[in-house]
């Protein structure tokens, strides 16, 4: 008997993935697979020789600790591209990855991108995610991702408001049919909240900090408002007046009111979308309320600060610092429906 192997038909996987890149952090959301990498925004580059040295948790940690001759930087700047080339790198290293042994075809690729920023800005992305990869590549409005993200009927004619806090920026959007009827972004975010508290340490305690030590206190002892009386924290860095390494403990009441100014800054955003929001739809929120979304709404508190200031309910959504890539995902498996949403896209 004459015995053959079976014919055997390889497919080629066609894969969507979702991408929230950005300024602190880049999450990758796989379809069917759910979030299959979060890490720093970070590359780090030898400036000798132009080599990529590292990426992601890895560059993280290189941060404030390299040689002269090494270089540990964020490409992206207040949620859009400073750097293309090293963009494109970061993003071709997140993309291969994640999609790591498996045989497939090119992926199909949305990004999240802040509001409001220009068709020149807007095309880098595209172009850098083509250059990482893609076959496919879709833009949308972080907003709109994250409500998706936090469950939110964005597609339906109600009004849904929506308060995405990231490292870089800060965007407040009113969401109905699948878009962004009054929006407002700002160049603050959990970036700026570190940096206050680092200017805070200088001026009252002459304590040089780096970004990740403020960054720390923020998340252990940072409170948008009603901070425990008697909570601090053992800070450490370097005595500005001796060049000595240093330590102090700091209360959570001091990092509150050094929080104060950016967390103004938020909710005057709020307030102005709120002014400009039509009527009809402001009935709406009365009864939805905000939601907060990004790593920002993990700050203490600050759904009562917020709730406080506007009169109105304020709800924090599972799992926030997700939210973006969550949706981006879930926009890829309605594709019809995300070409409507999406701002702009192209096929290489």
């Amino acid at each position: 008997m004459d015995e053959r192997k079976p014919f055997r038909v390889r497919l080629r996987i066609f894969k969507d993935i979702g991408i929230d890149l950005g300024t602190a952090n880049t999450l990758v959301f796989m379809k069917g697979k759910g979030i299959v990498l979060k890490e720093p925004s970070v590359v780090a580059i030898d400036t000798k020789t132009g080599n990529l040295l590292a990426v992601g948790n890895e560059a993280n940690e290189m941060i404030g600790r390299t040689p002269t001759s090494i270089v540990a930087i964020r490409p992206l700047k207040d949620g859009v591209i400073a750097d293309f080339n090293t963009t494109r790198m970061m993003l071709k290293y997140f993309i291969f990855k994640a999609l790591k042994g498996a045989r497939m075809t090119k992926p199909r690729v949305l990004i999240g991108i802040p509001l409001g920023i220009t068709q020149v800005e807007k095309r880098a992305v595209l172009e850098a995610a083509y250059q990482a990869g893609a076959k496919e590549a879709y833009l949308i409005e972080e907003p709109v991702a994250a409500a998706i993200g936090a469950g939110l009927p964005v597609a339906d004619p109600t009004g849904n408001l929506v308060l995405d806090i990231g490292g870089g920026t800060s965007e407040v959007a009113l969401i109905s049919l699948g878009g962004v009827v009054v929006g407002k972004s700002l160049r603050v975010g959990g970036d700026e909240m570190n940096q206050v508290i680092a200017r805070y340490l200088r001026k009252a305690y002459n304590l040089d900090v780096g970004e990740r030590t403020a960054e720390k206190a923020k998340i252990e002892i940072g409170y948008a408002s009603d901070p425990p009386p008697n909570l601090a924290y053992f800070i450490k860095g370097r005595d500005l007046a001796t060049g000595l390494p240093h330590g102090i403990e700091v209360k959570a009441k001091e990092i509150c009111e050094a929080l104060g100014e950016p967390l103004q800054a938020i909710l005057e955003a709020v307030r102005s979308t709120l002014e400009k929001t039509p009527p009809e739809l402001a009935a709406d929120i009365i009864d939805r309320g905000l939601t907060l979304t990004g790593g920002g709404a993990l700050l203490k508190n600050i759904d009562k600060f917020i709730a406080r200031h506007t009169n109105m309910p304020v709800h924090v959504a599972d799992d926030p610092l997700t939210c973006v890539a969550r949706g981006t995902g879930k926009a890829l498996e309605e594709i019809n429906l995300l070409r409507k949403l999406a701002v702009n896209w192209q096929v290489s």
